[in-house]
Order: structure tokens, then sequence, then C-alpha cells
């Protein structure tokens, strides 16, 4: 049995009003640790269990770290996450709660991932939080579903940090036979690490500003990320904290269910009515979700973004 669920398909009543053309939503929110994560982190760590493994090491700031945390406890197999200073205290306690061991470590997850690969010995399988191809194996189950539906949308709207979600996606959607459909893949103008790579022609290391969404934070987009964007439609674009954050709280008010920024992100293209979409009469949103902020932190932060 696979560690994830078949997450519902939902027509937006709101977005769909607001944007005068149907806005599906793929409520990977609903996922048993809070986000997409566990499709492909529990496709990755059940392989391993199968090749031996005795514990699993990540290095992730939250979602990632929960979805192999989770899949740790299901299996019954010891999982230690690394994390970096700035993760929240919201997400060391999930982690905590579902039995991981939790390493805090270094001002970036590129320090905490460097200490989390010397943690790697006999038995002991490192689940990487986004560049692997067993997690986009995994990830690419939702595009499954949606297809299984009958739904077969003009453009799939999704977040962007590692890539991981893009290539999972796009390998869904390929082999879906939905080749041809275009993804829209935003990222917080702090952020931009596929927008980057696509202006420069290959990927390429950027400084990480100031954002709030801490789960797109990553320098440098997966090569495989970035080489979907070659070979099919995939168009970038960037939105501000302030248009993220305020998708989280019209969400929530909308559709009673707390996302994180990095998930709002994607919702934003939709609550602000974004240009992208006027080409579009069928748009598929995936919901990413992630826990790593709760209400109260959203709305502080919405205050005092510009």
């Amino acid at each position: 049995m696979p560690l994830h669920i078949e997450t519902p398909l939902l027509r937006s009543a709101p977005l769909s009003r607001a944007n005068n053309r149907e806005v599906w939503l793929k409520l990977e929110n609903l996922q048993p640790p809070g986000s997409f994560k566990i499709r492909g982190i529990g496709h990755a760590c059940t392989v391993w269990k199968n090749k031996g493994a005795t514990k699993f090491v990540s290095s992730s700031g939250g979602n990632a770290g929960l979805a192999v945390a989770y899949a740790g406890k299901e299996m019954g197999v010891p999982v230690t996450v690394v994390v970096p200073e700035t993760t929240t205290k919201r997400a060391i306690h999930f982690l905590k709660q579902e039995g991981a061991e939790v390493i805090v470590h270094g001002k970036s997850w590129y320090e905490a991932n460097a200490l989390a690969e010397t943690l790697i010995e006999e038995g002991v399988a490192f689940i990487h939080p986004f560049d692997d191809p067993l997690l986009w194996e995994g990830h690419a189950s939702m595009i499954d579903e949606v297809a299984k539906s009958g739904l077969t949308p003009d453009a799939v709207v999704l977040a962007v940090g590692g890539g991981g979600l893009l290539a999972g996606v796009a390998e869904g959607m390929q082999r879906n036979d939905w080749a041809n459909v275009p993804i829209i893949a935003v990222e917080t103008v702090g952020a931009g690490s596929l927008n980057a790579a696509i202006s420069a022609g290959s990927p390429v290391e950027i400084n990480i500003t100031q954002t709030v969404a801490t789960s797109l934070c990553a320098r440098k987009v997966a090569h495989a990320a970035f080489e979907w964007t070659q070979q099919r439609p995939v168009i970038s674009r960037l939105v501000s904290d302030q248009a993220a954050l305020s998708a989280c709280d019209q969400f929530l008010f909308d559709h009673r269910m707390l996302v994180e920024p990095a998930c709002g992100a994607a919702l934003a293209i939709a609550y602000e009515s974004s240009p992208v979409l006027e080409h579009y009469q069928r748009v598929l949103v995936i919901v990413c979700g992630g826990v790593t902020a709760d209400i109260e932190q959203i709305r502080q932060w919405k205050r005092e973004a510009k």
C-alpha cells in the first residue's frame, strides 16, 4: 500500500467565479503529513527499505522532512532530519511528533544538507527533499489521479522551490498525453531560481532575498526541472510575498483550509486573476499544502510584507 492517499479534485466556486473560467484544485494539502511531498518521498522510502535500509536521513526546513518522518514511522524505520536555524518551531514540533530525531544546523538548507550527507553510512538511506528521480516518479501519481477523473485542463498552475513538484507533474503529464498542456510555474520574487535558470539558459545559483515562502528557497533549481522547460511549455511567473500571503488568508476563508505561503504563491495566480490565465478556460491548481506556518504567523507576515 502506498503511504499517500488519493486526494480530492475540487472545482472551486469562488475562484471560478472570480476568473470567469473553471478553476480546479488538486488538494494535496490533505495528504497525511500535510503536503504533496509524501507521494515521492513515500515511494523513495519504500524503495530504499526494500533494498535493506535501516534508517532514513534527510535535510529539510519542514515539509519534506515531515514526509520522511511520517514514512519512517509508518514503516518502523528511525529517521533523522537536519533542519536549518530558520525552521519554525511549529515545523520542529511536527517533526518530533512523528518520532524523528531533529538536528538544527546552519543558517540555510544548504548548510543543513551538508551535515545530513555526513550522516550517510552502511544501511542509511539519504532522502533528498526534491532532487531525486524516485521523488518525481512518485509525485507524478497526482496527475494519474486527475487524468483518471476525466479532467484534462488547459493549463496547470504549481509552485516551484527546488523543482521536485514541477519535475513530477511534468512526468505525470507526459505519460498521460498532456505534453502540450502548459505548466504555469510560480515562485515568489525573493526565490526565483527557476525563473533565473530560464533567463540564463541553464540552472544558475541565485542569491535568495527576503521571502516568507521559505519552502521555495532553493538557490539552484534541480536540473531535471529546468530540462522540462526546454521540452514542453512552461511559463514562469513571479508573485510578491503579499500576494502569496493574501492568497493563503483568502483560501482559508473560501475553502476552510490553511496552507503555507509557498502554496499561496500558486494560489495567488488565481486570486489575482493573473493575465497569464486569459487563454485557458479550464485551469488546474496544485494545492501543494504545507504545515510550517499557522494563521497568526501568516497574518503577521502579511502586515509586515511590502
